[in-house]
């Protein structure tokens, strides 16, 4: 077992902490206060009183961080180092009670992904991966799968929603699917990618995303060995809305087939 770095420990800390409220109106979901950010798009209490625990937890340990946050934007600090938050991936199914959830910190020095970690407190499920030391979930350790026939894959994707969907996105879907053993949305980008990087998921694409979705979940399917890039192929940076994550003995192959044009 890999003795968790300092800082993953930290994280734990916060994001357990965190858990606790959100596992207790996870059971009591019919009562949260839900109000409308945008169209298709929630911000329940839940979310907001997560975001200020994360916060007050990691500014104790991190006060000269540079903090990016869903909820509160970018907290500027005087360290170059950043830390990001999302205080619950998958908010909408959180509302409808569907416990694909995760509380999400990233860690981000001159423009890599260094540290993550992705907690999904009504699973138990606590997802780590530091830079150099490997990708793990409850004391076990991670890798990616070892699929090659794309029959036989299971590949993720999030289905664009309302006023977030982009051209030729059923014609990507109806490529991938054609040929593989199914798609998976399953309403949260950094349980995507901790399912790629455990195996469970043997690929995922997804576009129009945010750093805060993705930062942990990229640093495990790396650390797990997979390949993370663009859908197009090229290198994938903090300022990228579009991923593409797998095995690297598929990752070709759906590249490929995201080649609409």
């Amino acid at each position: 077992m890999q003795i968790q770095p300092p800082i993953i420990n930290i994280f734990e800390k916060a994001v357990r902490k965190a858990g606790k409220l959100l596992l207790r109106d996870f059971g009591e979901i019919e009562n949260l206060q839900i109000q409308s950010k945008n169209i298709g798009d929630f911000v329940t209490n839940a979310d907001l009183k997560t975001e200020k625990i994360l916060l007050e937890t990691l500014q104790y340990y991190y006060p000269n961080s540079t903090y990016i946050t869903e909820e509160s934007g970018k907290i500027k600090g005087s360290d170059e180092e950043i830390i990001v938050i999302d205080p619950i991936d998958g908010t909408t199914n959180f509302i409808h009670g569907i416990p694909l959830v995760g509380i999400v910190l990233g860690k981000v020095c001159n423009g890599e992904i260094t540290d993550g970690v992705i907690f999904n407190p009504i699973l138990n499920e606590f997802y780590w991966a530091s830079k150099g030391k490997g990708a793990w979930c409850n004391n076990k350790r991670l890798r990616v799968s070892k699929r090659q026939d794309f029959v036989n894959c299971l590949i993720g994707s999030g289905l664009p929603q309302i006023n977030r969907t982009y051209p030729k996105y059923l014609e990507e879907i109806d490529n991938v699917s054609r040929d593989c053993s199914g798609i998976r949305s399953i309403g949260a980008a950094a349980i995507n990618l901790a399912y790629v990087a455990a195996g469970k998921l043997d690929g995922y694409w997804e576009r129009n995303l945010n750093l805060w979705d993705v930062s942990a979940g990229i640093l495990l399917v790396r650390e797990a060995g997979g390949r993370v890039t663009l859908p197009n192929g090229n290198e994938w940076t903090i300022d990228s809305p579009d991923i593409l994550a797998s095995n690297i003995l598929i990752h070709e192959v759906i590249q490929k087939k995201l080649k609409t044009n």
